[in-house]
């Protein structure tokens, strides 16, 4: 596998290679042969398979949008480290301007999908564009880690992750575990042979490869757990590797009048099961390593850059559900309420906060590796523990403001043909000041993000998005305390508790009045 030098001589843009997969080379590339699973049936052909082939165009459709001349500037640049052009994100990046104008490219992709696919191929960019300068980090596998920066960076490929163990005796630890965590069982010439399952592999159906390594949590036990100390790339043509898919949203849905985002938008998430699965050497990236594996997380950028792609594609989604609520009640004639004027003014707060974040994250970065810059830890922080508060309120907001209105729609659109219905439901069921079919049209698409079984799905990704709710919060404390933060706020305080005592003030203008 060719390696990635630090640095390459500057290229023209216009004289740059672009590898980057088009939208049917992209179709083209999962046609190799991985064993999907779905209904008991296993997938053939991933692209043409009613469970997955409108989600596949719709990340097919993100490709084509690198290439397109209307996007391709925004989207796209020349990666210092190949010299090739890549997604701007894919790439690590050196200054502010740098993060402002991948946060372009991030939502350009976001919006293709109203911010509903949320495992696009940028979002493991948060740790894949760290290889190019944390490679030495991984010795002795640090050209396995060139290796695949090269070859994701030039050709925007789609990477998965599964990180958690599956939620079976947790309760005890890892090491007594062996029959179901993921672990090395057998060492070969070529490499390693692993046996167990990972989870969640969100859209690992429609990726090139997954990502497999251990949440920060695991606290693997050095001399216990070192068979289950690993991280690796494991493209998903890998033999032994079979992926098990929860049921298809897509496949349930009706016409695209009745389900617009479920019938295109279903990120299928699945278990990655590794039986007696090779990952050869140049696919490692850690091995045995116990505190290598607890150390990744926090070396990788992956933490502050993920949540940077995650609040982008959240304040995409928050302005699509504002649009979505505001038009809501004027059809249903109460946009004028003052209670359902404050419930949308509070939904734009949140919008309009979450994107002030990104801008924050960018314009303020903290040093990375390599002369890199990273996203403000501390707003990555605190993004990630209001996040899932924002879209349960936007939950609120919708069941509160339109009510039965979201259920009071004909159930398809073939109802919408019935030439004896058809009278009767544009009578009854039209909008104020419009027609019954736009109505029934839009709170059929509210219905779709909210109330359906991938409405329930997106409610539970959001609250579980970053790590369990009281996780997400014990991180943040702990991050601010390992990094001096309380100690400082805890001063500010005793400052204050200092300017007076029992006898009156001790310093400052006011000592003077005592």
């Amino acid at each position: 596998m060719t390696q990635v030098s630090t640095a390459v001589a500057p290229t023209a843009d216009a004289d740059a290679p672009n590898d980057l997969l088009t939208g049917d080379s992209y179709l083209e590339s999962l046609r190799d042969g991985r064993q999907v699973f779905i209904d008991g049936e296993l997938v053939k052909d991933v692209t043409a398979h009613p469970a997955f082939r409108q989600s596949a165009l719709s990340t097919a459709q993100l490709y084509d949008a690198l290439h397109d001349p209307a996007t391709h500037d925004i989207m796209t640049t020349v990666d210092r480290y190949t010299g090739a052009r890549t997604h701007r994100f894919f790439t690590p990046a050196h200054s502010a301007e740098d993060l402002l104008r991948a946060r372009d490219a991030i939502e350009c992709w976001a919006r293709l999908s109203y911010g509903f696919m949320n495992r696009t191929p940028d979002y493991k960019a948060s740790f894949m564009a760290g290889l190019a300068v944390t490679h030495d980090f991984y010795k002795p596998f640090e050209q396995s880690a060139r290796g695949w920066y090269e070859r994701y960076v030039r050709q925007g490929l789609s990477i998965s992750h599964v990180i958690v163990n599956p939620p079976v005796d947790r309760n005890k630890q890892a090491h007594d575990i062996p029959d179901v965590y993921l672990r090395v069982v057998e060492e070969r010439d070529g490499g390693i042979v692993v046996e167990g399952a990972k989870l969640m592999g969100t859209a690992s159906a429609l990726t090139h490869a997954a990502f497999v390594g251990q949440i920060h949590l695991a606290n693997l036990e050095a001399g216990k757990a070192d068979d289950m100390a690993l991280a690796f790339m494991a493209p998903l043509d890998t033999p032994g590797l079979k992926v098990i898919c929860r049921t298809s949203y897509e496949q349930k849905a009706g016409s695209p009048y009745d389900n617009p985002l479920s019938s295109r938008f279903d990120e299928n998430d699945s278990v990655l099961v590794f039986d007696r699965a090779f990952i050869p050497w140049e696919n490692v990236l850690i091995y045995r390593d116990t505190e290598k594996i607890h150390q990744y997380f926090p070396r990788s950028g992956l933490l502050s850059r993920g949540f940077f792609q995650g609040a982008i594609r959240m304040a995409v989604k928050l302005e699509f559900m504002a649009g979505l609520l505001d038009r809501g009640t004027q059809l249903n004639g109460t946009d004028k309420f003052r209670g359902v004027q404050a419930g949308l003014g509070e939904l734009l707060a949140w919008r309009h906060l979450t994107w002030a974040v990104t801008t924050a994250m960018a314009t303020d970065p903290e040093p990375g590796p390599g002369g890199t810059v990273l996203p403000r830890m501390d707003y990555s922080a605190g993004y990630r523990a209001l996040a899932p508060i924002s879209w349960d309120r936007t939950h609120r907001f919708f069941e509160e403001h339109l009510a039965a209105a979201l259920l009071m729609t004909p159930s398809s659109a073939a109802d919408m043909k019935n030439p004896e219905l058809r009278p009767l439901i544009d009578r009854y069921l039209r909008g104020s000041g419009g027609t019954a079919e736009d109505r029934v049209k839009l709170f059929k698409l509210a219905w779709d993000a909210l109330g359906t079984e991938f409405g329930g799905r997106h409610e539970l990704y959001e609250l579980n998005y970053a790590g369990g709710p009281d996780q997400v919060r014990l991180d943040t404390m702990n991050w601010s305390r390992g990094k001096g933060l309380l100690d400082s706020y805890g001063a500010f305080v005793q400052q204050c508790m200092d300017d007076y005592d029992v006898d009156g003030w001790r310093r400052g203008r006011w000592s003077a009045q005592s």
